[in-house]
């Protein structure tokens, strides 16, 4: 890459009232040729940062996780497309990465980004929120997305690399947030299974909920985080536990 000269790449984004975050997330993405952002209804300041950074703004109708990715994914003009949420920040290390990347001469199909979660004033290096390996930039004519109501990941024809540059992952304001996140995708996880034929049992998510918490704690060496490493274990404990439940009182229905 030569001075000046920007990457054949088109960052997409979802965008809903993130414009804390976007103050952060927008700044570094200079280096790519087309930043695409879907809107699905901001009351903030969010649109007007996404202009103020270049961005081409896409105001439409929330059409569910998988939905809404595709239908962004489709408009990417670049031969690349780097999914980003606006919780994510590009680190210095990565950005020179990507910046030793000859695109147009690649033999892979894609590229794994690993995320680092920020929470608490604290990075979480251990449990199962780290490492997070995530299929992040692919080409744009040759991936595909399966539909999931939560939890939607991308399928490319053909091989991936590893980067190791990371990517801030700022996933939770507070606890609250956590907390209502928590709510909202698990109830989306429990209607998605339902509508698999899944079941469960009553008492399910607490067995499930102490292994997590094993794994997460002990296995995952999440003790190692400290005091914020019992809680983040104690949170996923509980999330599991929610979801189960949620799918539970579902199949009763």
């Amino acid at each position: 890459m030569t001075e000046g000269q920007k990457l054949p790449v088109t960052i997409c984004m979802l965008v809903k009232n993130e414009a804390d975050r976007l103050v952060n997330s927008l700044p570094p993405l200079s280096i790519f040729q087309e930043i695409i952002v879907y809107d699905s209804g901001s009351t903030d300041e969010s649109i007007g940062l996404c202009k103020k950074y270049n961005a081409h703004v896409i105001q439409g109708e929330w059409l569910g996780f998988s939905e809404t990715r595709k239908s962004l994914f489709r408009q990417a003009s670049q031969p690349w497309i780097f999914w980003l949420d606006a919780d994510e920040v590009l680190t210095p290390e990565l950005d020179k990465e990507l910046k030793g990347i000859d695109f147009e001469s690649s033999t892979c199909e894609g590229f794994e980004v690993n995320r680092k979660v920020f929470f608490e004033n604290q990075w979480i290096n251990h449990g199962e929120w780290f490492p997070d390996w995530n299929l992040r930039i692919f080409r744009s004519n040759c991936w595909e997305m399966e539909h999931r109501d939560v939890h939607e990941g991308i399928v490319i024809k053909g091989t991936s690399v590893r980067l190791n540059g990371l990517l801030e992952h700022h996933s939770y304001r507070n606890w609250n947030d956590r907390n209502l996140k928590m709510e909202k995708y698990s109830e989306l996880w429990a209607r998605m299974k339902l509508k698999a034929g899944v079941k469960t049992f009553m008492g399910e998510g607490t067995l499930r909920a102490i292994w997590r918490f094993f794994r997460n704690y002990i296995i995952k060496l999440g003790f190692l985080d400290g005091i914020l490493g019992l809680k983040v274990s104690i949170s996923i404990a509980k999330e599991i536990n929610l979801k189960y439940f949620k799918l539970y009182q579902l199949n009763s229905q």
